[in-house]
């Protein structure tokens, strides 16, 4: 019946592939499969100060890239759920599995603020509300903790090089009041959709630490994305 019933409505209120564009199916079992692999650390080059050690599940090129980008800027929101899978793979690949440590605190890098009013939603918390879903089913203790704050403007980081683009975010973010009570009650692990040059989440790590949060001070701070720069896995592959 469900089949059926997609049929139909495929018909009606046609459909395309997040990652290849394929009619009437929002995702496609080809394109699905590119998330599916095991997640791996990752390396920008070069490496901003204070980044966290990152793991990502697929490279940003082709399908995933296409599907990030529906997700981001097109608001295909039925995409969250498959996105919020590879990065609560990630968050597993980095942050283990011991029980005894707490749970898992998912803390998602802020988009800018009139970002988020353009695309009507804030990519990386819908991604990390996702993860936590899927971290649950498995058996681990999860949250989302959006504690972190823009406490300044900054630029349009598309065009900008890695230089720039740290210099653009330098001192941006802040914990918000109460953040730090929060965050000291589990492992902490930053997330977002994406890593390219890294200063978004080496950012966020100088933030958390910033607040002396008993997870951030810590060495074992972590960072999950679902894609990252086919180049960052190059740099790991010996």
């Amino acid at each position: 019946m469900r089949d059926w019933w997609r049929e139909i409505a495929g018909l009606v209120l046609p459909v395309a592939c997040g990652g290849c564009g394929r009619p009437r199916s929002e995702l496609c079992e080809e394109c699905a499969a590119a998330l599916a692999a095991v997640p791996r650390r990752v390396r920008p080059a070069p490496e901003p100060a204070g980044l966290p050690v990152v793991h990502a599940a697929a490279p940003y090129e082709n399908a995933v890239r296409a599907m990030l980008l529906a997700h981001k800027e097109r608001g295909v929101l039925g995409l969250a759920g498959v996105l919020g899978g590879a990065l609560a793979a990630s968050v597993r690949a980095g942050a283990g599995h011991a029980g005894d440590e707490g749970p898992l605190l998912l803390v998602p890098v802020p988009s800018a603020r009139r970002a988020t009013a353009g695309r009507g939603h804030d990519p990386a918390r819908r991604i990390a509300l996702a993860a936590t879903a899927e971290l649950r089913r498995g058996g681990a203790g999860a949250r989302v903790l959006a504690v972190l704050r823009q406490r300044r403007a900054v630029a349009d980081q598309s065009g900008l090089g890695a230089r720039q683009r740290h210099a653009n975010l330098a001192g941006a973010l802040a914990v918000a009041d109460g953040g730090r009570k929060l965050l000291d009650g589990g492992r902490v692990v930053l997330v977002d959709d994406l890593l390219t040059t890294g200063s978004s989440l080496a950012e966020a790590a100088r933030a958390v630490r910033a607040a002396g949060c008993g997870g951030g001070a810590a060495e074992g701070l972590r960072a999950a994305v679902v894609a990252a720069s086919p180049s960052a896995f190059e740099l790991n592959r010996n």
